[in-house]
């Protein structure tokens, strides 16, 4: 098994009693690494499945159908861990969790996992409030793959500081690179790495998405909408997002497209990005960017390169985050002239880190000197798919293979 980066965070003292939702896309890892976490703590047997009749008929003869499983490994002086997977799929699963949480919380750890539902559906009510933590588990990245540790900023590190630092730890991995914008970073697709058994992949989750998630979650009729953009958005990763365009390149309504990218969002088929307006002149302030958790519906290298480092920057944002170092947030810079920087990383509310993704090693454009001023003299950096680059024009400036930064 590939180590994940988040049981590290999911396993840390310092998250206390509460429940842990891990939730993602689907064939992330979610199961797999839910499993893992009960083995290693002696407590694989407690594993339940909720999309199986027999676990939940189980529940309704018998809310506590695990105290004695439960109790079993708590007697061999362990604190067990339960892990209840697709819970949210049972009618009020939000009661339920409470109850059993209110019941069991001093002598056993819970981990709740699922994806669109289980982060859409929590936040229809608050009656679980206080009793859990959601944790987000993305595709597999380079680090991962590597087996390289994780990373991340130290109390009071500067964003040059800690780019300097993970430079000098890192050795290039150019193959497996290669491997991952080819076949994706979900686990099964990347680990066989055979093409017709990726694209066989891909159609199935399309079906699944709309067949059971779209409908399932948003009420849309018209799922055949989510399909059709499932094939033509890819071509528009990296540029703004304009639904009037789409609108009139699908001849639907211009509620029914933002309804489906939407529930795109939702499903974990995509994530938007938002322009960063404060302190940049003439910066746009409206349309956002789309990327696909799976890089590898661009068939464009150039935009697929650029969705990996867009979901690569997100998921160390969104790893920090979680773990609670900070409020880290991920936006674009964009002007009216279509001066462009791809990603701007924040903290806790200030601008951090600029990053721009290229094929190949270039000089560093002008107008991204002139935004990281604008910004309070941040550092940037240029991730290129090219191997072999490691460039420091000037101070606070990088240009460097995305094989030795991930």
């Amino acid at each position: 098994m590939i180590k994940r980066h988040l049981e590290a965070v999911c396993l840390s003292p310092e998250i206390g009693r509460q429940m842990l939702f891990i939730t993602g896309p689907r064939q992330a890892g979610k199961t797999t690494l839910a499993r893992h976490m009960l083995a290693a703590a002696g407590s694989g047997s407690l594993y339940y499945n909720w999309d199986l009749r027999e676990i939940r008929d189980k529940y309704k003869i018998d809310p506590s159908f695990f105290e004695s499983a439960m109790r079993e490994v708590k007697s061999r002086r362990r604190l067990p861990w339960i892990c209840f997977d697709e819970v949210h799929k049972m009618p009020s699963w939000k009661n339920l969790l409470k109850g059993v949480f209110d019941k069991f919380e001093d002598e056993c750890r819970f981990i709740v996992t699922g994806s669109a539902r289980l982060e859409w559906m929590r936040r229809a009510g608050d009656s679980l409030a206080g009793r859990y933590f959601l944790y987000h588990l993305n595709p597999l990245m380079l680090a991962e793959t590597a087996g390289r540790a994780h990373l991340e900023p130290a109390a009071g590190e500067s964003a040059q500081k800690f780019i300097e630092r993970k430079l000098e730890s890192r050795r290039p991995e150019q193959a497996l690179l290669e491997q991952l914008i080819r076949f994706s970073g979900f686990p099964e697709p990347l680990i066989k790495a055979d093409m017709a058994f990726y694209h066989r992949w891909q159609r199935e989750m399309v079906d699944t998405l709309t067949r059971e998630d779209v409908r399932d979650l948003t009420r849309i009729l018209a799922v055949e909408h989510v399909a059709t953009l499932m094939q033509l958005l890819p071509e528009r990763v990296g540029s703004p997002l304009s639904l009037n365009s789409v609108k009139e390149d699908v001849e639907i309504s211009y509620t029914a497209v933002r309804n489906a990218v939407r529930a795109m969002e939702l499903t974990y088929a995509l994530f938007l990005i938002p322009p960063y307006s404060r302190n940049i002149a003439r910066a746009v302030k409206k349309e956002k960017k789309c990327y696909f958790y799976d890089w590898g519906r661009c068939r464009d290298l150039a935009k697929r390169f650029e969705n990996y480092v867009a979901l690569g920057l997100k998921s160390s944002v969104e790893l920090w985050h979680d773990k609670g170092i900070a409020d880290f947030a991920m936006n674009y810079v964009r002007t009216k002239d279509g001066k462009e920087t791809d990603f701007l990383i924040s903290r806790d509310g200030k601008p951090w880190c600029l990053f721009e993704a290229k094929l190949k090693a270039e000089n560093i454009a002008r107008h991204h000197f002139d935004q990281a001023r604008a910004l309070g003299g941040i550092p940037f950096v240029q991730l290129v798919h090219e191997p072999h680059v490691y460039k420091k024009p000037a101070p606070g400036f990088w240009c460097v293979s995305a094989g030795r930064f991930y």
